[in-house]
């Protein structure tokens, strides 16, 4: 029935306006109204124009920042399924670094942690280089998931292959039952 009424009303305007009756254009913005709307077309807001961004400026890295800087492991890191990233050090910003995944280049700043982790981030696109002793990662923030894991850099290889110091970790030896302070407490008793 909506048809119907849709389609009537379309025709009399089309004779109003051959008659001269009605003008060409309003019998075109009649026609218009008389097609039903969407929903969700009618609530959109129209959109505007969005002026384009300054560039950014590149901000100056903390001396924390900089103090991670020097722990970055550069050049090329394989890592699972055959993949690669390459980080190299900004020519331009002293303690910032080009990541280079595919076909992507993010500018990363190295960002302090509390765990000793080497951290760089680039805020705007999202992606997070993490490096811990035995391996690295790439991972997008925005979605929380990893884009490479396993990445092992020479230095990370040579690093985990050489045992660790006795008194370094928390100090368990295997071959021993009795740590020496136990046994030294345990003498005093």
């Amino acid at each position: 029935m909506n048809i119907k009424l849709r389609a009537l009303s379309t025709l009399s305007l089309g004779l109003l306006a051959c008659f001269g009756l009605v003008s060409a254009a309003s019998a075109a913005a009649a026609v218009e109204k008389a097609k039903p709307v969407n929903r969700l077309v009618a609530k959109a807001k129209p959109q505007t124009a969005v002026a384009p961004l300054p560039p950014d400026e590149p901000m100056v890295l903390s001396e924390e920042q900089m103090a991670v800087a020097p722990r970055v492991h550069h050049g090329d890191v394989p890592c699972e399924f055959n993949q690669k990233v390459s980080i190299t050090p900004h020519p331009d910003q002293p303690g910032r670094f080009h990541l280079r995944f595919g076909k992507m280049v993010y500018i990363m700043a190295p960002e302090p942690t509390t765990t000793g982790a080497v951290r760089l981030e680039d805020k705007k696109a999202g992606v997070v280089w993490l490096q811990i002793p035995t391996k690295s990662m790439l991972m997008n923030s925005k979605i929380g998931q990893r884009m490479v894991d396993a990445c092992v850099h020479p230095a990370q290889v040579a690093q985990t292959a050489v045992p660790a110091a006795a008194d370094s970790g928390i100090g368990i030896t295997p071959g021993t039952s009795i740590a020496p302070a136990a046994q030294a407490t345990a003498a005093n008793r």
